[in-house]
Parts: structure tokens; C-alpha cells; sequence
């Protein structure tokens, strides 16, 4: 346990872990709100960016986020495996709508220990062209909230002791990590859901999918855009031959 995690636990009188509830302050709600990112659910019908975006992962990448050095076609037969009926996977968008950014939040069909309610299990994987953006908090946040929702009183991260980025974005949200050698674990306990959390999570939901088609369309029309410019020079290419 660290020492930052032990002295939250003391301050708020809570257990080291226990989600605390804080007072609304207006400024920080207006600079989170600036740094809002749109987090879109994926479905049966994004399997293939999935794939990609596991793809694209870097051999180091791959090894920290499954915790072996997964080939290709293990990668193929996670992504074509995910159970998105059950579980959620949400995902970043670029302006090119390509997947930048995606997490895992695995529902377990059965608790994972006796008398104790179920655990989610949190993954995420961010391309390399996308750090620093804090993408990888933000998603973890958004689970959570997912989570939180669903009934769901913890949040599991399992994870390399190496993966020094995503055990520290677990410390920073309160979890207890607690290292066992090449590997650690780290638990959050989540606040009950409350309408708050309901309507919160929804309108992010409806903005991130007005965010994605607005992306789309524009891509769309650009690539139209593209189209005119490419038939213009064409033309502008043949007349130049004609006058020759």
C-alpha cells in the first residue's frame, strides 16, 4: 500500500480503497468539462476496429496490456471472442475515426469471491500517437461510472507491476494496489449509483455519439471534397494535353 493511499484513508476516515464523496466545486466542473474526451460503446459491428486497434499495439504494449507478448492471431481471437453483450467496451475516437484509445470493463458472470458482490475488471490499451492526453484516466473514469451504475461496488485492475502508467491512474483515482512480485492488483470501491450518476453517464453517452457522427459526416465530406479536387486536376491535366 502506498503512503499517499494510506493518508487518504486516515483524512476521510474511510477504509484505504472506499470511494468519498466530494463537494461540488463550480470551477473544477468547468475545467472538467473543458477537458471533456467523447467515449463511445462499441458493439458487435465494431469488432474490426477493435481488432486494429489491438493490432496497432507495439510489441511492449501488447505485453504490458495482456500480460504476455500476444501474436496476432491471439489478438484476432480476443477481439473476435469479447462478449459486448455482457461487458462493456468503450473506445476513443480521432477525427479520422480511428479507434486511439480503448478499454475493456469485464463483467463477471459470478462473484469472484464468495458472500462478496461481483467485481468489473478494467483493461485499456492507448496507441502510442495518442499519450499524454490523460485518454487512459479518462476512460477509467468513465467505467467506473459504468460500473458504479450497474451495481457494481469494486473495480479490479490486474497488471504487470511494470505497468507503471495504469497502476498509477489507479492510485490517483484512491484504489488499494497491493504488488506480488511481476505482478499487482488494485481495487476501487465504488459510490452506490444515484440519479446523478444516471443522468451523467447518459448525456455523455448522447454528446460522444453526436461527436461520432459529426466526425463521420466530416469525413465523409471530405473525402468528397478529396473526390472533387482529384476529377478537377484530371480535367485541368487533359485540357493541358489538348492545347498541346
Amino acid at each position: 500500500m502506498t503512503s499517499s493511499t494510506q493518508s487518504q484513508g486516515s483524512q476521510t476516515g474511510s477504509e484505504p480503497g472506499d470511494a468519498v464523496p466530494q463537494a461540488w466545486n463550480p470551477v473544477a466542473a468547468l475545467q472538467r468539462w473543458a477537458a471533456w474526451v467523447p467515449i463511445r460503446s462499441l458493439s458487435r459491428r465494431h469488432r474490426r476496429r477493435i481488432k486494429q486497434h489491438l493490432l496497432s499495439l507495439s510489441e511492449r504494449d501488447r505485453y504490458l496490456r495482456f500480460g504476455y507478448p500476444a501474436t496476432d492471431e491471439q489478438i484476432g481471437k480476443y477481439a473476435m471472442s469479447l462478449d459486448l453483450d455482457r461487458d462493456e467496451v468503450l473506445g476513443i475516437f480521432n477525427r479520422r475515426l480511428e479507434l486511439v484509445a480503448m478499454a475493456h470493463l469485464a463483467y463477471a458472470p459470478t462473484p469472484q469471491i464468495p458472500g462478496k458482490p461481483a467485481m468489473a475488471e478494467f483493461g485499456v490499451s492507448v496507441l502510442d500517437k495518442a499519450r499524454g492526453r490523460g485518454f487512459g484516466a479518462r476512460l477509467f473514469e468513465h467505467a467506473a461510472l459504468h460500473a458504479r451504475n450497474r451495481g457494481i461496488d469494486t473495480l479490479f485492475i490486474h497488471a504487470l507491476s511494470e505497468n507503471a502508467p495504469m497502476l498509477a491512474i489507479a492510485r490517483k483515482a484512491g484504489a488499494v494496489v497491493e504488488r506480488d512480485g511481476s505482478e499487482s492488483e488494485a481495487w476501487l470501491r465504488l459510490l452506490p449509483d444515484t440519479v446523478a450518476s444516471h443522468v451523467g453517464e447518459a448525456i455523455e453517452r448522447h454528446v460522444a455519439e453526436l461527436d461520432f457522427q459529426f466526425k463521420r459526416h466530416m469525413r465523409v465530406l471530405g473525402d468528397i471534397i478529396d473526390g472533387v479536387g482529384e476529377v478537377r486536376g484530371q480535367f485541368e491535366e487533359a485540357g493541358k494535353t489538348a492545347k498541346e
